[in-house]
């Protein structure tokens, strides 16, 4: 099927689609957008769908490198911080994105709606806090540790998750951020004679590697000048006596009190969203599904708790519109943007609705494409397949159709 070549600023609306056939949409599209040197970004109403089509779209195109943009998991304003996996994900995630062109990066990025609308750190602290190494090269272990510490990783004795590090002798023990496994390092003096990676359960090495890359370990800073910054601002935004929130004087401490996230404006003079990674130019954007719903339950549910929390003296909250982009703020930045709107997949009707009905009702013509001079394409829901356990021939609905269908069938026990 042929798609329309959509310039930045230009949108095209899809009919609905039936189950899956959107990732096979979806799928050529990104191949498509891949081949010309762009990066698909889809925004999907929920968070199911955007984990169906981060397994379903390599099903039908396996040369497309998919990445899920997470979401926290946690409500706004919480008082406990995202799990560390999630975090980790995240900066893997955006650091793919700014990599495209490179092994590691990825075609298509599939991202939440409401995770979408949350401000993050600008592009420049992702750039500005990541670093690797590799075998052979000269590595001061001080200046190391140190790296790792403003990075915010957590100095363990033995690392078992993202985030953590461990030192003994000459030995070191990372395991960054995006990573899936951890990495030992093995210090020849002051020179990285071996990385092997090793089983944070049995703690034994297993395979080696030529380098490390080593992603941030919060979505913030934690520098001096970083926590400077903080309760500059924090005096500047948030009414009431600072001294009172111990959020405030464990920043001055150097320490980052969980749910911080929700203060992350605090540590730069501006943020920025998912499309500052995306780039205009670089991405074509896909809305899939219906988003406004989506957006309007987040913004009443934020707005109802940010009601609930903002008069603590303790843990005073930014106003929701320093934490998150509203729908008309991310319709603004998406304008700009290639788009292609896909509505949600049409649900197939139950059997129990067609039970009895000709052959010729279970089978719809549901259209998925139509347009003037660009081609069309037809997909077709399965009829009614069920065993009737009480026939003389249970699987005469199946053996109907296979005899009546022009394709091959690959049935899997």
């Amino acid at each position: 099927m042929d798609l329309p070549q959509l310039l930045p600023g230009k949108r095209h609306t899809l009919p609905p689609t039936v189950a899956s056939s959107d990732a096979l949409l979806l799928a050529g599209l990104a191949l498509r957008e891949k081949q010309a040197g762009k990066l698909t970004a889809i925004v999907t109403a929920d968070a199911a769908s955007a984990q169906r089509l981060l397994q379903e779209l390599p099903f039908f195109q396996p040369a497309l490198r998919c990445a899920l943009f997470p979401d926290w998991e946690t409500l706004p304003y919480d008082s406990f911080s995202p799990h560390q996996d999630l975090i980790s994900e995240r900066l893997a995630t955006l650091w793919r994105i700014n990599q495209r062109d490179a092994e590691q990066g990825a075609d298509v990025v599939i991202v939440p709606s409401t995770t979408a609308l949350y401000r993050l750190a600008p592009p420049s602290f992702l750039a500005g806090y990541t670093f690797e190494f590799k075998v052979k090269q000269k590595l001061d272990e001080a200046k190391l540790k140190a790296q790792l510490t403003l990075a915010g990783y957590n100095h363990v004795t033995q690392v078992v998750s993202p985030g953590e590090y461990a030192v003994r002798g000459g030995l070191i023990d990372l395991f960054p951020m995006g990573s899936l496994v951890p990495y030992r390092v093995d210090l020849f003096d002051d020179e990285v004679d071996s990385i092997r990676t090793f089983d944070p359960d049995s703690q034994r090495s297993l395979y080696p590697v030529p380098e490390v890359r080593l992603l941030p370990g919060r979505e913030f800073p934690m520098d001096d000048a970083a926590r400077a910054r903080f309760r500059s601002r924090w005096r500047e935004l948030l009414e009431g006596d600072p001294t009172k929130s111990r959020i405030y004087k464990d920043i001055g401490n150097g320490v980052a009190t969980a749910g911080i996230e929700y203060y992350l404006p605090l540590f730069f003079e501006e943020t920025a969203t998912v499309f500052d990674y995306l780039g205009t130019q670089e991405a074509t954007l896909v809305l899939h599904g219906d988003l406004e719903p989506a957006f309007e339950r987040f913004w009443q549910d934020t707005r109802e708790r940010y009601r609930l929390v903002q008069g603590a003296p303790d843990r005073p909250a930014l106003p929701p519109e320093a934490l998150f982009l509203n729908a008309e703020g991310f319709y603004s930045r998406a304008k700009a943007y290639a788009q292609w709107v896909l509505r949600a997949p049409i649900p197939r009707p139950p059997p129990q609705a067609v039970e009895g009905a000709p052959s010729s009702s279970l089978t719809p013509p549901l259209l998925l494409l139509a347009g003037e001079g660009w081609g069309e394409g037809l997909f077709l829901p399965l009829p009614d397949l069920s065993v009737s356990r009480g026939a003389e021939d249970p699987l005469y609905k199946l053996k109907t159709h296979l005899a009546r269908s022009p394709h091959r069938a690959l049935i899997l026990a």
